[in-house]
């Protein structure tokens, strides 16, 4: 009797490839090879980066490092991916090459802050963990003024965190006594700040009338003059800033734009089961234009039918199990005060979603969102801002 392993290969390690990695292998065990590639030091959670970046918790305990993951099963090579072949489903790295039997591509999307005139130097991008830990510091030394947050592109990851950004600002900014000497903006390219969720919508707009933070919605920032410190916009109009707060432009990861995979500049896939157009490679999360929004809890769930259709194919059965577009996220008003928005995208379908809260009731909720998935991944407890 021959004893076949199959050769399964996941190319990035946020919330998709650590999903997956550890869903397959603790359900097939030596029935599978599985190498997880990635080139950062350690996962960190977007919602993190706003509490380094605002004070609450620091760097090194957010960062949760690779050498740390829980899954015996799962091989973890730090390499950058060079080359990508999806036919024959050949990766080339840093630390050498690798051939699959399947091929799981989740490198995320690339940020580019030196796309947009100006930021890189009249400004400050905080949606990379450098930018947001780094923010840290020159929030550290702010006395007040003029703050513009400001998305520079679409499609950007993580649609609410923009609005995140503002209302925690202004709990900052009230905090250290700087609130009634400085004004809060807010540009994003959508008509409201959370489409798919009216409820959510509302419920921050009355949250920036309240706080008296101004909302400029259809409008992007398209450069910084750093000279003058205004931020050009798309409109033609200009907000003058003393701190610029940046979402740089997002683009699909080099490798991926050379490798064939890419169209119109993202990976298309079946919305129901994240296969390519190349026999046995699939694709979740942000490299993908799937049709769902660009955040984490997405590529979790799109991870986890990929999963499920792996530990099939595995098996020896046909891989059934379908996306169904759902994701759940937490809404951070700041003062305690945390919603839950829960959405929906079919494909062919206008998206819905609900509203729960904000309360200071959800606080724990989103508290344990993120350590059941630290515990799971690498197998440690885990308090997000201790």
């Amino acid at each position: 009797m021959i004893f076949v392993v199959t050769r399964v290969l996941v190319l990035g390690a946020g919330f998709g490839g650590l999903e997956l990695s550890t869903t397959v292998a603790q359900a097939c065990g030596p029935d599978v090879e599985l190498t997880l590639v990635d080139q950062a030091d350690g996962f960190v959670f977007g919602f993190s980066k706003l509490d380094v970046m605002f004070g609450r918790t620091g760097p090194e305990q957010v960062l949760h490092r690779y050498t740390g993951l829980a899954g015996p099963g799962v091989r973890f090579v730090a390499a950058t991916v060079t080359a990508i072949d999806p036919a024959a489903r050949r990766v080339e790295t840093t630390a050498g090459p690798f051939d699959a039997d399947i091929l799981v591509v989740a490198l995320g999307a690339d940020l580019h802050p030196e796309a947009t005139p100006g930021l890189l130097d009249g400004g400050h991008e905080f949606y990379t963990v450098a930018g947001a830990f780094g923010v840290r510091d020159v929030l550290d030394g702010f006395t007040g003024g003029r703050v513009v947050v400001g998305v520079t592109s679409t499609p950007f990851k993580c649609p609410p965190a923009p609005s995140e950004t503002a209302l925690l600002m202004h709990e900052f900014l009230t905090a250290r006594g700087l609130r009634d000497g400085s004004e809060i903006s807010l540009v994003m390219p959508l008509g409201t700040p959370i489409p798919p969720s009216p409820e959510a919508s509302a419920a921050v707009l009355a949250a920036f009338e309240q706080h008296g933070i101004r909302w400029y919605p259809e409008r992007l920032v398209r450069a910084l003059d750093p000279a003058r410190r205004v931020a050009l916009l798309s409109d033609g109009g200009e907000l003058p800033y003393d701190l610029f707060l940046g979402v740089p432009v997002h683009r699909v990861p080099d490798v991926v734009a050379g490798s064939g995979l890419a169209v119109d500049g993202w990976i298309p896939v079946d919305p129901r089961t994240l296969e390519t157009a190349f026999p046995g490679v699939y694709a979740v999360g942000d490299v993908t234009s799937v049709g769902t929004p660009k955040a984490g809890v997405f590529a979790e769930g799109q991870a986890a039918v990929v999963a499920e259709r792996i530990v099939a194919t595995v098996r020896g059965g046909t891989p059934d199990a379908q996306y169904d577009g759902r994701g759940v996220c937490y809404l951070e008003f700041g003062h305690d005060q945390v919603a839950k928005v829960d959405v929906t995208f079919r494909s062919g379908e206008r998206p819905v979603g609900g509203l729960e809260g904000p309360s200071t009731a959800l606080v724990a909720d989103k508290t344990a969102f993120g350590t059941d998935r630290i515990r799971r991944w690498f197998g440690r407890d885990w308090i997000p801002t201790a």
